[in-house]
């Protein structure tokens, strides 16, 4: 049978999805799954982050378990960031690289014991990255790889009101748990590995327990929530506040065709900790200087940037029209949307390293117009600690 013919399979869920029906999200397919999109509005639940909390179910996301007495050099060959540094019990960013250099994907490493850490890699690239980790460990003779996607639930629980929420309902000091630390331990009387990490900008934490344990653990912790203002918040809202923390998303900023040194990704790429995959594609990179570079950008009309659209150096005025024969298409935009803290349309775009500049004028064509826009330094929202 061939593609065109066989059957659509079939959307995976959550363990919440029966939640999420019953407040009446509005679901929509996201990599394979069935997510929920928005319960109220997006811009209601973004404010909600911003202001007081917002609670995710971010289940979808997968998770694989690395141990053995090579697991150590196994991640350091695989990942340009330098897992040799972390404790126990804490956790780094990092991007997954081919050999050019390319981003296969962005992930977390937790070190959770000596010899045991956990991996969390995004939902549309579980059964690639498992297939590339397999590949790899046929290197090493001591590391073991499992993936605990499906029996392993993710809640994120965001925004500044979320450590009053979250702390009656653990006896573990949370003031203790610093910024991508984690420490296992009981939430509403139910195991969790507690981590103090996320994805919208806010202070929070991601909660990471058994598929089983998570509609009563989503229950509980919306119940506590409710006299602090927490909602729950659907992945229009995620998308919206990951966009002005200027985070990439995977498909979007970060692709195999993209490298993590032009994504302002940098600080993620440790050369000095020796061999890894892709390390002689990403010297040459820096060594020649990126051929272009991620920025934010700002629309000065009322228009909004969607990926794929073509963004030209503007006229010196940087007014908007229909033609602008003298211009020239500079970059492409990887995302947009109105930003509700903000109250412009902003975007996210790779442009030419001699245009990258902040403030530069630029045009965005939309339709048939070309619109004005500025580029910015990235990001567009940082919380005030």
């Amino acid at each position: 049978m061939t593609t065109e013919h066989a059957a659509a399979a079939p959307l995976k869920r959550t363990p919440l999805y029966e939640q999420h029906r019953a407040l009446g999200a509005r679901m929509v397919e996201f990599g394979g799954w069935e997510m929920p999109l928005q319960y109220s509005s997006i811009l209601e639940e973004h404010r909600a982050v911003r202001t007081q909390a917002g609670l995710f179910d971010v289940s979808h996301m997968g998770e694989f378990q690395i141990e053995g007495p090579e697991a150590l050099p196994f991640l350091q060959y695989l990942v340009p960031n330098d897992v040799g540094r972390l404790a126990i019990n804490q956790a780094l960013y990092t991007t997954l690289c081919l050999p050019t250099g390319g981003v296969i994907d962005d992930l977390l490493v937790y070190r959770l014991e000596a010899e045991r850490y956990m991996v969390v890699v995004n939902a549309a690239n579980i059964a690639k990255d498992l297939a590339w980790f397999q590949e790899q460990a046929r290197r090493f003779k001591a590391v073991q790889i499992s993936d605990r996607s499906q029996e392993t639930a993710l809640l994120a629980l965001q925004g500044p009101a979320a450590q009053t929420i979250l702390q009656p309902l653990t006896p573990v000091d949370l003031a203790t748990i610093r910024y991508y630390r984690c420490l296992p331990g009981e939430v509403a009387g139910l195991a969790c590995l507690i981590s103090r990490t996320g994805y919208t900008g806010e202070d929070g934490f991601e909660l990471y327990c058994e598929a089983s344990a998570a509609p009563l653990l989503w229950e509980r912790l919306l119940a506590a929530g409710k006299e602090h203002g927490l909602v729950p918040a659907g992945l229009g809202a995620r998308d919206t506040l990951r966009l002005e923390a200027g985070y990439c998303l995977y498909g979007h900023e970060l692709t195999e065709q993209t490298n993590p040194l032009e994504a302002g990704l940098a600080w993620t790429v440790k050369f000095e900790k020796g061999d890894f995959i892709g390390r002689e594609a990403l010297l040459r990179v820096r060594e020649q200087g990126a051929a272009r570079k991620l920025m934010g950008l700002e629309m000065l009309e009322r228009r909004v940037p969607r990926g794929g659209y073509t963004i030209y150096d503007s006229d010196n005025d940087g007014a908007s029209g229909r033609n602008g024969e003298n211009q020239r298409a500079i970059g492409v935009v990887t995302s947009g949307a109105p930003s509700p803290t903000l109250n412009k349309s902003i975007g996210m775009g790779y442009v030419e390293a001699s245009r990258a500049l902040p403030e530069h004028l630029v045009q965005v064509e939309i339709g048939d117009r070309r619109l004005a826009a500025r580029l910015v330094a990235l990001p567009f929202y940082k919380r005030r600690k």
